[in-house]
C-alpha cells in the first residue's frame, strides 16, 4: 500500500500512515450465520443427536379386551464432526528491527481478524447453498432440502412441489406446506414459519412483498395477509455468502434443526522464530455447522 507507512525509524514518525491507513478499510458486514444456527458449546472431537419417534394414533380398545402396545424407535443419527481453521502472519525481524512492527502488526492482525470471521461466514451460509445437492446428505441420506425425506409414516418434502421463484403465492404455498407438517409417525405437529432467508438480489423484493400494506404487485384492494397475519415474525434475513441468487429459505420452530456447534472459541496467540527471529503470530478455531431435524428448513432452489 504506497503512501501508508512513512519513512523514519522512529514509531511517532510513523502515525500519519498508520492513520491514513485506518481511515481507509472497508466496512465489514454484521455477523450472519448466527440467524442461519442456534449455537450449542461441545468438548467432544464430535456430536452426535439422535432421533426417536413418538407413538402412534390410538387404536380403538375393545370391550373387554387388553390395550396395545406402542415403542418407541430410534430416528436418525446426525454427527458434527468439528474442523479446525487457523491462519496465520509473519513480521519479519527486520520489519523489527526497523520499528514498523506496530504499523505492519496492526494492519495484519485486524486482516486476519477478517479472514478468519469471513471463514465462518462461508462455512456457515455453504449449508444452506448446498441444502439442495444430493452430495451432501444428512443423517435420513437424503438432501437438506428434499421431496423424499424417510420417516415411519412414509417420505415428506421440505421444498415446494414446483419450485418456484420468490413471490407472494409462493410465500404463502410454503407456510401452507410448514402448516401441514407431521412427525416420523404421522401425528400432526404445530410446526411455524420463522423467518425468511435470501440472497442480496432478492432482499428488495422479498421487503416489498412482506411490507406491502395491500397485495404487492397487483391492483386488488386486499390486504398483504402475509404483513396482516405476522406469517414470517422473525422477519426477512439478508445473507451475502449465499451464491443462488434466486434460492429462498424458511427457518421453523422445529426444535433441535439447524445447529452450529463451537467447540474452540477462536484465539489469537502469538511466538518468535529462533532460526530467522521473525515474529508470527496466529488465529485458531474449531466448530461445525449442519442439521438435526430437517423440518427446521424449507426452501425453493428458484425456477
Amino acid at each position: 500500500m504506497t503512501g501508508i507507512i512513512t519513512t523514519g525509524n522512529h514509531p511517532k514518525a510513523l502515525w500519519p500512515g498508520i492513520k491514513a491507513w485506518w481511515g481507509r478499510q472497508y466496512q465489514e458486514h454484521q455477523e450472519e450465520y448466527s440467524d442461519l444456527f442456534e449455537t450449542d458449546t461441545s468438548d467432544k472431537a464430535y456430536e452426535e443427536d439422535v432421533q426417536v419417534t413418538g407413538f402412534g394414533l390410538a387404536p380403538v380398545k375393545a370391550q373387554g379386551a387388553g390395550a396395545q402396545y406402542d415403542s418407541e424407535t430410534q430416528g436418525f443419527t446426525s454427527r458434527y464432526t468439528h474442523v479446525a481453521y487457523a491462519l496465520g502472519y509473519i513480521v519479519a525481524y527486520e520489519e523489527l528491527r526497523d520499528n514498523l512492527y506496530e504499523v505492519v502488526s496492526r494492519r495484519r492482525s485486524q486482516a486476519l481478524a477478517f479472514s478468519m470471521r469471513q471463514t465462518k461466514e462461508n462455512v456457515a451460509a455453504n449449508v444452506y447453498n448446498r441444502a439442495f445437492s444430493g452430495s451432501y446428505i444428512g443423517g435420513d441420506g437424503v438432501s437438506l432440502l428434499s421431496a423424499s425425506h424417510p420417516s415411519l409414516a412414509g417420505n415428506w418434502s421440505n421444498i415446494l412441489p414446483v419450485a418456484a421463484d420468490l413471490s407472494e403465492t409462493a410465500l404463502e404455498d410454503m407456510i401452507i406446506q410448514i402448516m401441514g407438517a407431521t412427525n416420523d409417525r404421522g401425528l400432526k405437529i404445530s410446526l411455524m414459519a420463522k423467518s425468511l432467508h435470501t440472497s442480496r438480489q432478492e432482499w428488495f423484493n422479498a421487503n416489498r412483498i412482506l411490507k406491502s400494506t395491500l397485495q404487492n404487485d397487483t391492483a386488488n384492494n386486499a390486504v398483504n395477509v402475509l404483513k396482516a397475519t405476522n406469517a414470517l415474525p422473525g422477519g426477512v434475513k439478508v445473507n451475502h455468502y449465499f451464491t443462488d441468487q434466486d434460492a429462498w429459505f424458511m427457518r421453523t420452530n422445529a426444535p433441535r434443526g439447524m445447529i452450529h456447534y463451537n467447540r474452540d472459541p477462536i484465539t489469537f496467540d502469538q511466538d518468535n522464530d529462533f532460526d530467522t527471529k521473525n515474529a508470527k503470530a496466529m488465529c485458531y478455531e474449531r466448530y461445525s455447522f449442519g442439521w438435526t431435524d430437517p423440518r427446521a428448513l424449507y426452501g425453493s432452489a428458484g425456477a
